[in-house]
């Protein structure tokens, strides 16, 4: 086989970069080694930037969630027994964020590319690629027990943190940067109303709290919880109770339909290129889930390497391409500053002494009485402008 992008992974990043590209005329085929069902039904973070959704749109991926998205203009801070309500739109001129779960994202894109006859395999097993440093790369896999073998121009490494093609980089050519969390999410998925129009983030003596979520009838919920989290200990009698000692009053519970325990991480790969190798999305960094940027990030990649292969392709030469790196490393940087900033603002830290839990009160406070503070924090949070 034979084509100008070779997509390793179907998630957010691989897919839309797939579309995008197709709108351009430039041809591609999306590998992913698991089955599409598996895909369609993990659930993931679904917070999205303006920018995100203008681009969802302009990739004509965005009709249902035009439809079925929940558009909010603030989100509230519960710390001290109150909420301290941002007002997102009035201190970003009229940005908002949108609620739409990542999974839903990715069924659009898939249906999307799979109704116009455009290539993209499921279960591809012991995917590999070879000769990234050349300009005629390949991928490698086995398809219902048959070798298959793909010649590209170019290989989007959209696979995720665990996926290959990080990995394939010489060890030698990539610095990693990368923080471990002393704590976890424990997230739930409710069939229960949400407690509030917006999110609401809660900081308590016990511990880090988030109420959020999917639609009008099911409800997000998240609690600190320790990384190793037993989750047979967790019953749902005690998950109830531990939200409604963090969140307070206006907490709706329901039937319980999904629950897990998310590891709290910053990473870093740098440089997201080598050779004709180009990584995009949680394959190259992964952001604690406190500032909801995971997905957004790989959009705004998608965007600077969609630009990127364009002129490529266009016969305007790999000036975009050989800054492809450094421009996404520079909103990877700012977004990770962000979501650092919020995890330690919001979290209890067990080895933090008394200083330290005084000075994130001063912090919280400070943040709650002055503008200039809720403006940087509502800048970061609706999404920073893009580089383009």
């Amino acid at each position: 086989m034979r084509t100008q992008v070779g997509i390793v992974g179907a998630g957010p990043a691989g897919l839309l970069l797939a579309q995008m590209l197709h709108q351009r005329g430039i041809d591609s085929v999306v590998l992913e080694a698991r089955s599409r069902a598996h895909i369609e039904a993990r659930i993931r973070a679904g917070l999205l930037e303006q920018g995100s959704v203008e681009t969802l749109h302009a990739a004509g991926v965005a009709g249902r969630l035009h439809r079925e998205a929940l558009v909010h203009h603030g989100l509230a801070l519960r710390f001290g027994g109150r909420d301290h309500r941002l007002d997102l739109s009035a201190l970003t001129g009229g940005k908002v964020v949108t609620i739409y779960g990542q999974q839903e994202a990715v069924k659009d894109m898939i249906a999307i590319r799979l109704d116009a006859g455009l290539p993209l395999h499921f279960g591809a097993e012991e995917v590999a690629i070879h000769d990234i440093a050349t300009a005629r790369p390949r991928i490698t896999w086995r398809e219902d027990g048959v070798a298959r073998e793909l010649d590209c121009d170019v290989i989007a490494g959209c696979d995720g943190f665990h996926g290959i093609c990080r990995p394939s980089i010489p060890a030698a050519d990539l610095t990693i940067f990368d923080r471990i969390y002393p704590f976890a999410w424990l997230g739930i998925l409710s069939r229960s109303p949400p407690m509030s129009e917006e999110l609401i983030y809660a900081r308590h003596p016990e511990g880090f709290a988030l109420a959020t979520m999917r639609s009008t009838a099911i409800s997000r919920l998240y609690l600190q919880c320790a990384p190793d989290e037993d989750l047979a200990r967790w019953s749902d009698d005690r998950i109830w109770a531990a939200l409604r000692t963090r969140l307070g009053d206006g907490l709706k519970d329901g039937p319980i339909l999904q629950k897990g325990v998310t590891a709290m991480r910053s990473f870093v790969a740098e440089p997201m290129r080598h050779g004709r190798l180009f990584l995009a999305g949680d394959a190259a960094h992964i952001v604690p889930p406190t500032g909801a940027k995971g997905m957004n990030l790989a959009i705004a990649d998608v965007r600077v390497l969609v630009r990127a292969l364009e002129a490529f392709f266009a016969g305007r030469g790999e000036a975009l391409m050989d800054s492809y790196s450094a421009t996404c490393l520079d909103r990877v940087w700012k977004v990770q500053r962000f979501s650092w900033w919020m995890t330690q603002l919001l979290h209890r830290y067990d080895d933090h002494d008394a200083f330290e839990e005084r000075i994130r009160r001063a912090e919280l406070d400070y943040l709650a009485g002055s503008t200039a503070a809720q403006t940087t924090l509502a800048e970061n949070y609706v999404g920073l402008p893009y580089a383009d």
